[in-house]
């Protein structure tokens, strides 16, 4: 139903990081919900086959079918080069991203500038750069992939846990600078989610689990939570980042 509020229908959406992981369920998610995407990855095969996956739009006559245009969002010229061939959209989702461990005492600044490079300065600059560009339409989303690590704290993650909370920070300021057109700008921030980024380890993960009483969430499970703030529905939320924890915060 095209008159439903939870749909992407009519909108184009440009999803970072859509080669695996979140970003690769969010595309499919946002795909079935209607949207035409623009992917993005550095991973051209794997961006390929995600682009082979995605059902077609649901109102093609609105805008372009589906494209892939790889790029490492990290150099300055490939970012600059998807905000050209991106061309109009009505949502933005950046899900690329990086982890990276050590305990503070072994942090080397290598680790931490390629931390805060992938996770808050690529993000941060390329939204810049598409409404530099005025490719972002009025009424347009914007979508960070946040953490709960965030929120807390947890051994070895320090670098990770600094650059989703400069990227919370950053959101509220942006959510008032792009309000006059209508804009929005939320995160949504996950706890542990099954994906390649994680120690997939059956132990591990059933250790984990007993802290998680709805579970270790799956990828589609944040898909889910980005349609909802892409779409008309959230229409009054801005500068906002929504945990999905499972309940572990309760634990």
């Amino acid at each position: 139903m095209t008159n439903h509020p939870f749909h992407l229908h009519g909108k184009r959406v440009l999803v970072t990081g859509a080669s695996s992981g979140i970003g690769r369920a969010a595309a499919l998610a946002c795909a079935q919900a209607g949207a035409s995407l623009v992917l993005t990855g550095r991973d051209r095969v794997r961006l390929e086959a995600t682009l082979a996956e995605l059902a077609p739009p649901v109102m093609p006559g609105t805008h372009a079918g589906h494209q892939a245009v790889p790029a490492d969002l990290t150099d300055a010229a490939q970012l600059a080069a998807l905000a050209e061939q991106a061309g109009m959209l009505d949502g933005v989702v950046h899900a690329a991203g990086i982890t990276g461990f050590a305990p503070v005492r072994m942090l080397q600044r290598s680790l931490l500038d390629s931390v805060m490079g992938a996770n808050f300065a690529a993000p941060v600059m390329l939204t810049q750069r598409l409404l530099f560009k005025k490719t972002l339409r009025d009424g347009a989303s914007i979508v960070f992939l946040s953490s709960i690590a965030a929120h807390t704290g947890t051994v070895g993650v320090g670098a990770y846990s600094a650059s989703k909370a400069a990227l919370e920070g950053f959101l509220r300021n942006l959510a008032l600078e792009v309000a006059p057109r209508g804009m929005r700008a939320n995160a949504v921030a996950p706890a542990m989610v099954e994906t390649p980024l994680v120690n997939t380890d059956p132990a591990f993960l059933a250790e984990k689990t007993k802290h998680y009483p709805f579970g270790i969430g799956q990828p589609e499970d944040v898909a889910y939570a980005v349609i909802y703030l892409l779409a008309d529905a959230s229409r009054k939320v801005t500068g906002i980042s929504l945990d999905l924890d499972g309940g572990l915060a309760w634990t």
